[in-house]
């Protein structure tokens, strides 16, 4: 069980952000605690064969299939959506001490050979343990992003809503079936504790995490702040194959470019994903969902500097009509 203790200034500073380094290094953990047929099966088939090598080597090491992770190598984003560069940048700038006691904690729970090596030479350990990550990130994590970020983005759109209408209370009732929030304090159901009480006045990060599921993780040793994981809402969505709507009535109906807009927006994307994802240009892209919103068929929302476009209730019972049928003899 994981309790963190919450005094006023802390409840006043819960926040939400979006960390590509997280999704990093929780993937690894999924790696060896998925298997074909579980919701990540699709993106374990994917990368099973192109990321084996001594930087995965190094990273398993770094994150077991259970128990402690160096809380170092997952750094609080500052802002609410950051890049890999600067989530690397903050673990490169860890003091030396820190790393050498959290590394030893994960040495005594889980021994590895490589370990004793990175805790006797903590700049070089940095050094490494960022460049495997940034090549792993490459190779198993990039290709997908633009769809993670899209369902991330849309579950922080969901969760500031239910803050908004329902207060802190209703945020935590609908956050994760595993934690759960008593008024001064936030607890989390987890097979152990992690060691070590945050720091007071931190207030609380929340960051929505493709890779937990069905679980989430916690950070709450001092100096870190205390942060929790949580699965975002959708999840099953991620790796559907999107319909074919080529031939489709609605394509009938529509037109083909605007069909295939339709299927496409099962996230939510900015005009420049979405042009990229179908090879049309902006402008002509910006024509066809100006019509599909004023139909109904689709909407948008501002996301800080970006508009993101969804998929209405309307364009999916469009969609869902236009699946053709069986024939029958």
């Amino acid at each position: 069980m994981i309790t963190i203790r919450l005094n006023a200034e802390d409840v006043g500073r819960i926040r939400f952000a979006l960390s590509p380094v997280w999704e990093a290094v929780t993937s690894v953990r999924a790696l060896s605690n998925n298997t074909a047929r579980s919701v990540h099966g699709p993106w374990l088939q994917k990368v099973r064969p192109i990321i084996e090598g001594p930087d995965l080597m190094l990273l398993r090491a770094l994150i077991p299939p259970v128990g402690y992770i160096p809380d170092f190598i997952t750094p609080a984003p500052p802002r609410r959506s950051t890049s890999l560069e600067s989530g690397l940048a903050a673990i490169a700038a860890t003091p030396h001490h820190l790393v050498v006691d959290e590394l030893g904690k994960l040495h005594h729970d889980t021994p590895h050979p490589l370990l004793p090596d990175l805790i006797a030479h903590p700049g070089k350990a940095l050094d490494v343990i960022t460049s495997a990550l940034e090549t792993y990130w490459r190779r198993a994590i990039e290709p997908d992003w633009r769809r993670m970020r899209s369902l991330l983005q849309e579950d922080l759109a969901f969760r500031l809503d239910e803050l908004a209408s329902g207060g802190i209370e209703r945020l935590f009732r609908n956050l994760h079936p595993s934690v759960r929030f008593t008024g001064d304090q936030i607890v989390v159901d987890r097979p152990f504790c992690c060691d070590g009480e945050p720091m007071a006045g931190q207030g609380v990060l929340l960051v929505p995490c493709v890779f937990t599921w069905p679980a989430g993780l916690a950070v709450t040793a001092a100096p870190h702040v205390p942060t929790i994981t949580y699965p975002p809402r959708g999840l099953g969505r991620l790796w559907e194959d999107r319909q074919d709507t080529t031939d489709s009535p609605l394509a009938d109906l529509v037109g083909r470019t605007r069909a295939a807009i339709v299927s496409h927006l099962d996230l939510p994307m900015s005009t420049t994903h979405l042009a990229h994802q179908l090879g049309v240009s902006a402008p002509t892209l910006s024509v066809h969902l100006s019509i599909l919103r004023n139909a109904g068929v689709v909407d948008s929302r501002r996301d800080g500097r970006a508009v993101l476009y969804y998929r209405t209730t309307l364009g999916t019972q469009l969609l869902t009509a236009s699946t053709p049928l069986a024939t029958t003899a």
